[in-house]
């Protein structure tokens, strides 16, 4: 059984003047494994964000379904929903949602706090990860006294204090320059490799060539994708602007 499966997803809008109809998803469907590290690309527009929103629970299909480990995401009650995420479910968005007045400890405590941990255990499961992070010497300090990069390595510690069954990545490198990106990139990769889910949705190539599988988004379908087999990231890399370019074009590439 896959960890996510999305079977005929369709998501139609009404446009709050005018009443008229916009049609963000139709007919998607994918599958992602355990232990897969997946990026979703595609152009301003092509709902991949509103795709994101659906797999994470904050919106629902108008059509179709999404399964979590089996579990229809559809039929998780309202006020069971924020403690399913939790349970469930880890999120790094581009920018960072950081709470300013927090330690960057306390930020990362933030979910376990809200599923009634006790202080005990959540240190016992930051300790690891943070030095996996390499963020133990900025536990105690606030998010504007820290870089993009740390407050990202902050954020993805956070997503995975709860050990979630999946990670979902909003644009994670999208507010950090190019030597952060890099860091985060493989940081992602070494946590991939040691079976944590990753879903990640990104317009930066670089940052897609480090999954193992791309799935292309255009008007509203998954149109075509790439499996990294072999290829290493600067092959990928030019595998996915290739493909990007014929996309961009309007020319045919369905798989």
């Amino acid at each position: 059984m896959a960890l996510l499966d999305v079977k005929n997803v369709k998501k139609i809008y009404i446009t709050r003047f005018g009443g008229n109809q916009v049609e963000a998803l139709r007919n998607v469907n994918f599958s992602v494994e355990e232990g897969e590290f997946v990026a979703i690309m595609g152009e301003s527009g092509s709902g991949k964000t509103t795709l994101l929103n659906i797999m994470a629970a904050l919106d629902k299909p108008t059509s179709g379904r999404v399964f979590l480990k089996g579990h229809d995401l559809s039929g998780v009650r309202e006020k069971e929903i924020a403690a399913f995420r939790r349970q469930n479910l880890g999120f790094v968005f581009q920018d960072f949602n950081l709470l300013d007045t927090f330690s960057i400890q306390d930020n990362i405590f933030l979910p376990l706090v809200l599923a009634g941990k006790e202080y005990g255990e959540m240190q016992a499961k930051l300790q690891p990860i943070a030095v996996k992070l390499g963020i133990g010497a900025l536990l105690n300090k606030f998010p504007y006294e820290v870089s993009g990069g740390q407050k990202q390595r902050a954020a993805v510690a956070r997503a995975l204090i709860t050990e979630p069954k999946l990670v979902l990545a909003d644009e994670p490198t999208g507010a950090l320059d190019s030597r952060a990106s890099d860091e985060l990139l493989h940081l992602f990769s070494r946590i991939n490799q040691e079976g944590q889910t990753i879903l990640m949705v990104t317009h930066s190539v670089k940052a897609a060539s480090h999954a193992n599988r791309i799935l292309f988004i255009k008007d509203g379908e998954v149109y075509h994708q790439l499996y990294r087999g072999n290829m290493k990231n600067d092959e990928l890399y030019q595998k996915i602007s290739d493909t990007l370019a014929i996309l961009t074009s309007g020319g045919e590439s369905r798989a």
